[in-house]
């Protein structure tokens, strides 16, 4: 158990601070989880949800009793969420690969659908706010909420395949900065940082595939495969 302890308070010392090694591990986890996705392969999911683990930890300092004693409720939570989003898109993505060797075939989501999000990153924020301030998250307690739903929303899109997923990481991030330096979670801060760049050449990436695939649809059969150009809304 005391061996467990040392590796569960182990710590980087920066200047007078320091910054807890599960941090700088989780966050590990989950660049290296987003790069699988970017090259859309199945094992993004199941290193996703281990560094979701170790994070979930993290952000529950007080809980358990770690150097840094401070909850954010809706870093935690998202942990939480992401794990099971991430089981239903690791099934998603083994159903769609069949033979391939890329799990999932980037598409862009329908009007529909954008607004859906954009409705329920809105809405949701506003009304996750209070909840999170009762149960005590870290102020501003709507960075926390908006976070926790750009964070669902996000990954959820991934598993769609919805090329619009990235750019919902990219609000998470510009909000997530400033909020994780302000509560002294120094190596998320710097991997949000990473983060924001990261997923913009995500979003490209993902852009010129479905381009690539739309125009080689075209050569081969005269006409674009229109499920490749937006969502499809029976799904």
């Amino acid at each position: 158990m005391d061996v467990l302890r040392w590796l569960f308070d182990a710590q980087l010392q920066v200047g007078d601070g320091f910054i807890l090694w599960r941090e700088v591990l989780g966050n590990v986890f989950g660049l290296l989880s987003a790069l699988g996705g970017m090259r859309r392969k199945i094992w993004a999911w199941p290193i996703g949800i281990l560094g979701n683990l170790i994070l979930l930890t993290v952000f529950l300092g007080a809980v358990f009793d770690t150097p840094n004693p401070v909850n954010l409720l809706g870093q935690a939570g998202r942990q939480v969420m992401f794990i099971a989003v991430s089981v239903y898109g690791w099934v998603q993505w083994r159903r769609s690969r069949g033979n391939n060797q890329e799990a999932v075939t980037p598409r862009w989501a329908t009007g529909k659908q954008r607004l859906f999000l954009i409705a329920a990153l809105v809405f949701g924020t506003a009304l996750l706010t209070p909840i999170f301030r009762a149960l005590g998250s870290y102020e501003p307690v709507w960075a926390d909420a908006w976070i926790f739903m750009g964070s669902l929303l996000a990954t959820y899109g991934m598993a769609k395949g919805w090329v619009e997923f990235w750019l919902i990481w990219v609000a998470v991030d510009l909000v997530g900065v400033p909020l994780l330096f302000s509560a002294g979670y120094y190596a998320s801060g710097l991997m949000y940082v990473f983060y924001g760049a990261f997923t913009l050449v995500g979003f490209f990436v993902w852009w010129r595939v479905n381009s690539k695939q739309r125009k080689q649809a075209t050569i081969e059969t005269g006409f674009p495969d229109l499920h490749l150009k937006v969502g499809d809304d029976s799904k």
